[in-house]
């Protein structure tokens, strides 16, 4: 079965050009110009992922995205803006956007990120992820090196989790500290930091050009399990 992707964008031709190139990558493709639409589609149909302008008639992109995950809906959501500032970034992934891309952009960029994430849908329950030379075992709890074993701290190794589960994901500083320490603790971002740079001395050739683990300037930190940005 085709995976189902849903397009709310309310400019018609880049709406039918990012149709026709979901298509032609043998997607099945529902489109919206409109946001109550839009929404209704995707409370309704359930697509596997969905591209969302956060500027749109009747209803915006941030409320979408917010009643979507108030549904408990956990389709990946790549939002779509022309907005550069950071702010408006930071407010629609803690709205639960998984990713951003900001107006103009490739359309070999987007259909590389969706298909990132429907990958990882492909391969929700696995067991070890593997990086570079590296294999995190979930099931052993064990992150290992060519067969050598890297020791980890239980909240390192939660952490490394939470990065290799989410490949190519803008994650936000509030999203590690809930999904790595939970909101009844008290964690700064600098402790997020600190950690992150632990981590990175234990798996990063270079520590201080990343290879795996890459920050995203007043947002938070993205994992590129192949190292590659492109």
């Amino acid at each position: 079965m085709k995976e189902k992707i849903l397009i709310i964008e309310d400019d018609p031709t880049l709406l039918r050009g990012l149709k026709d190139n979901f298509e032609y990558k043998d997607y099945q493709v529902i489109t919206s110009e409109e946001g109550e639409c839009g929404l209704n589609k995707a409370l309704n149909e359930h697509p596997d992922l969905i591209i969302l302008d956060i500027m749109l008639p009747k209803i915006n992109g941030y409320e979408i995205c917010r009643l979507v995950r108030e549904e408990n809906l956990e389709m990946p959501i790549i939002m779509l803006t022309a907005k550069g500032q950071e702010s408006d970034i930071i407010l629609g992934l803690n709205l639960g956007a998984d990713d951003y891309i900001t107006k103009p952009f490739s359309i070999r960029e987007l259909l590389a990120r969706a298909n990132a994430f429907l990958r990882r849908i492909r391969s929700k329950h696995i067991e070890k992820y593997e990086f570079g030379e590296y294999c995190l075992d979930i099931t052993s709890q064990t992150l290992t090196k060519n067969q050598e074993t890297i020791k980890l701290s239980p909240k390192e190794f939660k952490l490394l989790h939470l990065f290799a589960s989410k490949p190519h994901r803008a994650l936000t500083r509030d999203e590690i500290l809930n999904a790595a320490w939970g909101y009844d603790v008290f964690v700064t971002p600098r402790t997020i930091d600190r950690f992150v740079t632990t981590l990175r001395s234990k798996i990063e050739s270079n520590p201080h050009c990343p290879q795996f683990i890459h920050t995203i300037r007043e947002i938070g930190y993205k994992f590129i399990p192949d190292g590659n940005l492109e």
